[in-house]
């Protein structure tokens, strides 16, 4: 019979726990330097610093500044579409279009919160090979998100490769809309984003719904 040792603990945390806690302090340090100055402005030295921890607990986690990049987006990223991914699910009976209205309310909400984590995602990412390559990601992940969703209101024979297409097109042009609002560089609010946005969906729409489904969204 086998004896299993517990795992020592230092004030009431096994070492597994406190390792998890440092490295959740890491990445909200990064996730705050860049929401205040920008991806560029995350170092290994600024977030130890920020977290009283020594470099040797940044290495322990992280392999190098990327890597902690990396792992603060894809907390981020988690965090957005398990909120998109819960607002699908609970309209998931409602007709297609009253679903996009509430994903779309939902995305311009995460947004808006000037102090939220949802604004690394719509950062600049440009100089940063990580950072790039995950934004091609997301806009994948979304695009599939929504076509799956859209899948079994689709008029038969629908082109579903040609509405992922559309699909891609819109979130990009979402994303860059959402952009120019968070800068500054349009001079519009979060409800007029939702129903310009919520207008091209229904143009698109009548390409790939039937007139049936379409009415019930009205």
């Amino acid at each position: 019979m086998s004896l299993r040792v517990p795992a020592r603990t230092w004030g009431g945390r096994t070492a597994a726990e406190r390792s998890a806690e440092r490295r959740a302090r890491l990445i909200d340090a990064a996730m705050a330097i860049w929401i205040d100055s920008g991806w560029a402005a995350v170092t290994m030295r600024g977030v130890c610093q920020r977290t009283a921890l020594n470099d040797r607990y940044f290495y322990e986690h992280f392999a190098d500044r990327d890597d902690l990049l990396g792992a603060a987006w894809d907390a981020v990223c988690a965090e957005v579409f398990a909120d998109l991914a819960a607002v699908v699910a609970e309209q998931v009976d409602r007709p297609p279009l009253v679903l996009l209205r509430a994903a779309v309310t939902k995305a311009v909400a995460l947004q808006s919160d000037h102090h939220g984590r949802a604004r690394i995602l719509l950062a600049d990412h440009a100089g940063s090979a990580v950072l790039e390559q995950r934004r091609k990601t997301m806009l994948g992940d979304a695009t599939e998100l929504l076509v799956a969703t859209a899948r079994p209101h689709l008029a038969p024979g629908a082109d579903e490769v040609e509405l992922r297409m559309s699909t891609l097109v819109c979130i990009g042009g979402f994303i860059e809309l959402l952009t120019a609002w968070r800068t500054g560089a349009m001079d519009i609010d979060g409800p007029r984003i939702i129903e310009h946005t919520c207008g091209i969906g229904a143009l698109f729409a009548g390409r790939y719904l039937p007139p049936e489904v379409i009415s019930a969204d009205a």
